[in-house]
């Protein structure tokens, strides 16, 4: 289905204030994976305000469609995404990450309500989207499983076992997301483990491989509208491969693998919220030009 101007419009101010939502989380945690958060938030404003078949009145609905962050240091970015949504009291982002708080770092699924799978120690999150997908098709659900990975959690073995397993299981109900932001916490991922040629690895593991800007909202849309089509069919599964930016949204960290995890003063706040609002506007200008 083609993208509104006015959809995109709506989609872009979600992004933005949930941004600014998460850079305030990084403040009342004392510090966080702003960097990874930021470059995955306009993935995560398009499928909990666009595609995501969940009702937040019933969290467990047995045909909900399943989301699993894989890349869970980036719960900076989604406890926010579930706060906003209605899912938790808002009031919890204020003792993220402290002590006896449920927000942890990494979120957990039996504390945090909307979360379907505790992750964080990187590299298992694609094995249980498989199990999920897999399970969805033995039981002739129609539900489907969005997995978001990270390029530098690709460095994990396990993450190609279990697209060997998408594969071999012609897993179309399972669409793939990775955040090739193109940095970790050592620092570029080509310095530290070379992943390219990935499009060409991940086509050669049996993906249909769709590569966008993932951080522009109409291209993300474009690309899920050609996964969701292809899931209706049992074939191989659909990897979306976004280009992004670490610390997307805030000029001076954007792209700085130093952004991975860092505390914010009440001077870095101000500037970022500028910055944030900067980057919004050009958002804005772009979507009006180019929407329909």
């Amino acid at each position: 289905m083609a993208l509104s101007k006015q959809e995109w419009l709506a989609l872009e101010k979600k992004a933005y204030e949930l941004r600014k939502l998460c850079v305030q989380t990084t403040v009342w945690g004392g510090s966080g994976h702003i960097g990874g958060g930021l470059s995955v938030m306009d993935l995560l404003t398009v499928l909990y305000h666009k595609y995501l078949r969940i009702r937040v009145e019933e969290p467990g609905w047995e045909d909900r469609d399943r989301f699993i962050l894989s890349k869970g240091h980036a719960a900076i970015a989604y406890a926010p995404v579930l706060c906003d949504k209605g899912f938790n009291d808002m009031e919890m982002l204020k003792t993220f990450n402290l002590s006896g708080s449920l927000m942890g770092m990494h979120l957990d699924s039996n504390k945090v309500v909307g979360v379907d799978a505790s992750t964080g120690s990187l590299g298992h999150g694609a094995s249980i989207a498989a199990g999920t997908a897999l399970g969805a098709r033995l039981q002739n659900k129609d539900f489907l499983t969005y997995i978001v990975t990270g390029d530098g959690e690709l460095d994990e073995g396990s993450n190609w076992e279990a697209f060997m397993t998408m594969n071999q299981y012609e897993l179309s109900n399972c669409i793939v997301f990775v955040d090739r932001n193109h940095c970790m916490i050592d620092g570029p991922t080509e310095e530290v483990m070379k992943l390219e040629p990935l499009e060409d690895k991940l086509k050669a593991f049996g993906f249909n491989v769709i590569a966008v800007n993932g951080n522009k909202i109409d291209m993300l849309c474009d690309a899920i509208d050609v996964a969701i089509e292809r899931s209706k069919e049992k074939c191989n599964p659909t990897c979306i491969l976004m280009d992004t930016l670490k610390g997307a949204g805030i000029k001076d960290i954007a792209g700085d693998y130093h952004c991975h995890y860092m505390a914010i003063d009440d001077e870095l706040f101000a500037k970022f919220n500028q910055q944030l609002e900067e980057d919004y506007k050009q958002r804005v200008e772009r979507a009006e030009k180019e929407g329909k």
